[in-house]
């Protein structure tokens, strides 16, 4: 079985009988005869974050199903702690179990697996670049196409889990927990809090970005589990996340796909579309066109089966106080190593600029 396998942490450990091993459950009857790494990618190193990427070459036997791909992107861990485990084991479920059943626009997975012995894992994926993918960050500039071609995503995400009993504590994918229970929520609620803090104390740009809201980490802390207890009140549906702009790729034809599902767990829906279009937009664009953008992504649920979608009031109070986590845990927890220095300035700047422009504060002092 794929969770007693000895995952590699390198590219020189991928093998074929690894490879056909990992890749036999999601798609039985392969044979992987010949592996060449092309490229390896090392945490911290070109905008790497939190594992590896491994591309390589491979050949399969002459039984193997036909029309599988040539070359393949082969996810690993780090290797360096375990304290990335509940990530790592939330995206092998979501490439194991939910990706195979949605029709979305995301990487087709051709194995997964995780080992909680030694917290390795490894997923296998198809290469984006091979379908022209170009894959955007904070720096570069997306359309409002673009970002309407993502948005429709979320919604089908969104749309298919709705109110789903399946992401209940008795369903199948009670493994996703949410932003207050299950191993994902208590690393980045509790486990995260002391790398938090660090990060304001050594950082300075980080310091006086939160000096600026007049606000502490303690306090940034205790108004994001405040946010997530009271959005559990609402209506909830699966979540990718982590959905800043740098986890996504966009097509030639200008629509996008999600990517990176570490984070994915039973959410607020706004807590997926406030983060996008805060870190995809310029402040000046976003402000132009955020109630335009909630808007149509609010339409595109109902058009995806939603019945009785909330309102756009409603929606759009949340989108506000859901830059709390954006503040918080999307970057504050995030060394400059991952991603580079211009990357995160420019992460934190879009994000706290949001938050002082929808008064979030407040936002949450009024349901704390």
């Amino acid at each position: 079985m794929n969770t007693q396998l000895k995952h590699p942490t390198s590219a020189d450990d991928i093998s074929p009988a690894y490879l056909t091993a990992l890749m036999a459950e999601l798609v039985p009857g392969v044979t992987v005869t010949e592996v060449t790494t092309i490229e390896a990618k090392a945490y911290g190193e070109q905008f790497v974050s939190t594992a590896g990427r491994v591309a390589v070459d491979v050949c399969y036997g002459a039984d193997s199903p036909p029309d599988l791909p040539k070359r393949l992107i082969i996810k690993i861990s780090r290797g360096v702690d375990k304290i990335m485990a509940p990530f790592y084991e939330n995206e092998v479920n979501f490439y194991k179990h939910i990706r195979p059943e949605m029709k979305i626009e995301a990487p087709r997975a051709f194995g997964a697996g995780f080992d909680a012995s030694s917290s390795n894992f490894a997923i296998v994926l198809e290469d984006l670049t091979l379908r022209g993918a170009t894959f955007p960050n904070v720096l570069s500039p997306v359309s409002l196409d673009s970002i309407r071609s993502i948005l429709s995503q979320q919604a089908k995400l969104h749309a298919h889990y709705w109110e789903s009993p399946r992401l209940r504590p008795n369903g199948d994918l009670a493994w996703a927990g949410s932003h207050v229970e299950g191993k994902v929520a208590e690393l980045l609620m509790y486990g995260a809090e002391p790398l938090i803090q660090h990060e304001i104390d050594t950082v300075s740009f980080k310091r006086e970005m939160v000096q600026r809201l007049r606000i502490t980490g303690p306090e940034l802390r205790d108004a994001t589990l405040a946010l997530h207890q009271h959005q559990q009140s609402l209506p909830q549906t699966l979540v990718e996340g982590d959905m800043h702009i740098g986890n996504t790729y966009l097509l030639p034809d200008g629509s996008g796909g999600l990517l990176d599902w570490q984070l994915t767990c039973r959410g607020h829906h706004m807590h997926d579309v406030s983060y996008l279009i805060t870190t995809s937009l310029s402040v000046e664009d976003r402000r132009a066109n955020e109630q335009e953008l909630v808007h149509f992504y609010l339409d595109r649920l109902a058009a995806e089966g939603v019945t009785d979608p909330p309102s756009f009031e409603i929606s759009f109070t949340e989108f506000g106080r859901c830059l709390m986590w954006g503040v918080y845990i999307g970057w504050l927890t995030t060394p400059v190593v991952n991603y580079g220095w211009e990357i995160n300035v420019m992460n934190h700047f879009r994000l706290t600029t949001a938050f002082e422009d929808h008064n979030t504060a407040q936002l949450i002092a009024e349901i704390s």
